[in-house]
């Protein structure tokens, strides 16, 4: 049940004269599509947009990175399984906040757009940041039916990758027309290469001034394989002696696969030279103590870590899935090497290793390309020129894409405007 005061104080947070955006997504916590999220809304001048986030199940502390204190966020605490009971909060939501444009994310909410055409609300916004963890080439007979029948609600669809641009295309068969690549961006300010001395990483004596530091930053999941990395890890300083001493691991991140991972590591008598972080706070300061950056996912959208190691200066390896060769320019910032192969990831790694100016020359070209290709400000620019269209094509006279400066959204105060229904 909504609140009992809920609707007065709504009408008082969102009655302006901007476009209101509302945002929904299936949970409010730590990911790369939450990110870009809280990117977006801390970028936008408010004069420009306004924006509501809608978490169909709950939200974490990861909702304090938003700077902005004018951007509600609703829970409505969706049960696992099918919670029909969910579908009439969020209409009366979104029949409360009257949005000019609702914006869902991934599968996981496109059903939902099906509510906001019942209720009249429109433009309608789907984005694709990555296909579903059970279906990760997005071949799913069932989830495609589901988009094809949805496809006639929205008005436009919004990829992160030229990947899944040409898949919604191709495969779920959305007119070319109705797509449009906007990929994630990077605060190239927040994240930059570290002065000397860099920083100190991981525990007392993990690792000395003379040690080369090679990290990766995800969630602990099969589809981010940090199995993969923990085995050519192995290989990497078992191979070789001189990396035993040279060499250490950092994996900043948790999940299901921690334990195995640390499984393997001990097996092979090198979990000393591996420091397993967990979920940590201080992205920027951990990725300005490694030396190169190695992501080993099986299935990716445009990674947000690979933009904001390349940021930081480092040289990066990935597996060449996804939406990861649009960033890593192989042989020039980074390599590209196969999934699930530890020997070929571990040979990427050693080249670096044994070619100290390669590493170095590959690490200031990802700076370079973060900077020039794939800053915040574009990808924000991007959105607001969607918005802009969709409003243009419903009649509504568009507004100009403008953004804030970033140290003054980091001014802001803390966010005072979240509401669990």
């Amino acid at each position: 049940m909504l609140a009992k005061n809920y609707v007065s104080k709504l009408t008082d947070t969102v009655v302006q004269k901007a476009p209101l955006i509302v945002h929904i997504v299936h949970r409010f916590a730590v990911g790369g599509l939450e990110n870009g999220l809280i990117n977006l809304v801390n970028h936008t001048a408010g004069d420009s947009f306004r924006h509501a986030i809608v978490s169909m199940t709950d939200y974490t502390e990861f909702r304090q990175r938003i700077q902005r204190t004018d951007i509600p966020i609703f829970s409505l605490q969706k049960r696992n399984g099918h919670d029909f009971s969910v579908y009439g909060r969020l209409l009366r939501i979104l029949r409360s906040l009257h949005p000019d444009i609702v914006h869902t994310r991934n599968l996981g909410t496109l059903e939902y757009q099906v509510m906001a055409a019942l209720g009249g609300f429109g433009p309608r916004i789907h984005g694709e940041h990555g296909r579903d963890v059970d279906d990760p080439d997005g071949l799913n007979f069932k989830y495609n039916l589901l988009r094809r029948a949805i496809r006639p609600l929205v008005d436009r669809y919004i990829a992160v990758s030229k990947d899944l641009a040409n898949w919604l295309t191709k495969v779920v068969g959305i007119p070319a027309g109705r797509v449009t690549r906007v990929c994630n961006g990077v605060d190239t300010d927040r994240f930059r290469p570290a002065v000397s001395p860099r920083p100190r990483l991981g525990p007392d004596g993990f690792a000395s001034c003379s040690t080369i530091l090679l990290g990766t930053v995800g969630r602990m999941e099969p589809v981010k394989d940090p199995l993969t990395l923990a085995r050519a890890f192995v290989r990497l300083v078992t191979a070789d002696p001189n990396a035993r001493e040279r060499v250490r691991l950092a994996v900043i991140g948790d999940g299901t696969l921690r334990r195995e991972t640390l499984q393997i590591l001990s097996a092979a008598g090198v979990e000393k030279l591996a420091w397993i972080a967990g979920e940590r706070n201080d992205i920027p300061d951990l990725l300005g103590s490694l030396d190169l950056f190695v992501l080993p996912s099986l299935r990716e959208g445009i990674s947000n870590t690979i933009l904001e190691a390349m940021a930081s200066g480092l040289p990066v390896v990935a597996t060449n899935v996804g939406g990861n060769p649009e960033l890593v320019v192989d042989g020039e910032t980074g390599m590209l090497v196969p999934p699930s192969n530890p020997v070929t990831m571990a040979d990427a790694i050693r080249s670096y290793l044994k070619d100290p100016v390669k590493l170095q020359r590959h690490g200031q070209a990802g700076r370079k390309r973060a900077v020039e290709h794939f800053s915040i400000e574009k990808m924000v620019e991007g959105y607001l020129r969607v918005y802009d269209e969709v409003l243009a094509e419903r009649g509504r006279a568009p507004h100009r894409p403008a953004t804030v400066d970033s140290g003054q959204m980091r001014a802001g105060g803390k966010y005072q405007n979240d509401r669990r229904i």
